[in-house]
């Protein structure tokens, strides 16, 4: 309560504009700011068949992306801010959720996984988290997500949605317990959906409301399409090229801050070596 949390620390020290912010915009779908990226797939292709090569790993452009955005909130952790109640707090942890199917069938029941890092991951490191936690979560495995989810759904409907009103209230106040907070797929970081896994096209996905994300991730399916190869000489030539869809709570810090970061997102994307070491210089938020 009074704007303690267990997952983050208020911050006390602020712009006063950007203080004032969330009390103008109160809920998250009032401020998304959405962008579009579009990530040139040769760099990635190459290093994702040089590693197979060289290291025997099989990466997957999720690991990259997933990677690359532990880097970037290493590196401009202002990005891992959040608001809840009109404050604003800076995140314990950088955390990623994702939604999951079971099996790859219509009728298979989806999960949902939240991945934690504190930001010095190398690139194999982000890939071994990711295929265990994924590997964990396949089959008839239940997590605590799913059982905080059926426990809330064997309720009759009203009941259901005074339950969730309850918790939203909890959460809001700093009472919700740091068991669901863990559980939650909704508190985390950056929430990702891999549309590009099941051959669709990028969405811009609005932020929930509940829970603390900041930003919404989708990843699409690659496509060819032309592109400027030559600055010089003008030439056009073929690229393949995946588009992400990026959505922001603008709250969190200013536009250039995020404008910034969410470059340096594509300069890694565009350059995996980079992913190779570990970060030794995770930068805090002050």
């Amino acid at each position: 309560m009074f704007g303690y949390r267990s997952d983050g620390k208020k911050i006390k020290k602020i712009d006063p504009l950007m203080r004032i912010v969330p009390h103008i915009m109160f809920l998250r779908n009032d401020s998304q700011v959405m962008q579009l990226q579009e990530i040139d797939c040769e760099a990635m292709d190459n290093y994702i068949l040089d590693k197979r090569r060289t290291e025997g790993l099989r990466l997957t452009y999720m690991d990259i992306v997933m990677a690359s955005f532990v880097r970037v909130l290493s590196m401009r952790p202002k990005l891992n801010r959040f608001i809840v109640n009109g404050r604003i707090f800076k995140r314990n942890t950088i955390q990623i959720s994702l939604a999951v199917k079971k099996k790859l069938v219509d009728e298979a029941d989806e999960t949902t996984i939240k991945l934690s890092f504190d930001g010095s991951e190398s690139i194999k490191d982000v890939m071994e988290k990711i295929h265990k936690v994924v590997n964990e979560n396949k089959g008839d495995v239940t997590n605590e997500t799913d059982n905080i989810a059926k426990i809330l759904t064997s309720a009759p409907n009203f009941l259901i949605k005074f339950m969730v009103r309850f918790l939203m209230w909890m959460d809001k106040h700093g009472m919700l317990p740091k068991k669901i907070i863990e559980a939650s797929p909704f508190h985390t970081s950056i929430f990702l959906t891999n549309l590009k896994s099941i051959k669709m096209e990028t969405v811009y996905h609005h932020i929930y409301n509940f829970g603390t994300t900041g930003l919404f991730v989708s990843m699409g399916k690659e496509t060819l399409e032309p592109k400027v190869v030559n600055m010089a000489t003008k030439e056009i030539g073929v690229k393949k090229i995946m588009k992400m869809g990026i959505v922001v709570d603008e709250r969190i810090t200013d536009g250039l801050y995020n404008s910034l970061s969410l470059r340096e997102f594509k300069k890694i994307m565009e350059n995996p070596y980079i992913l190779d070491e570990r970060n030794e210089n995770v930068i805090l938020d002050d």
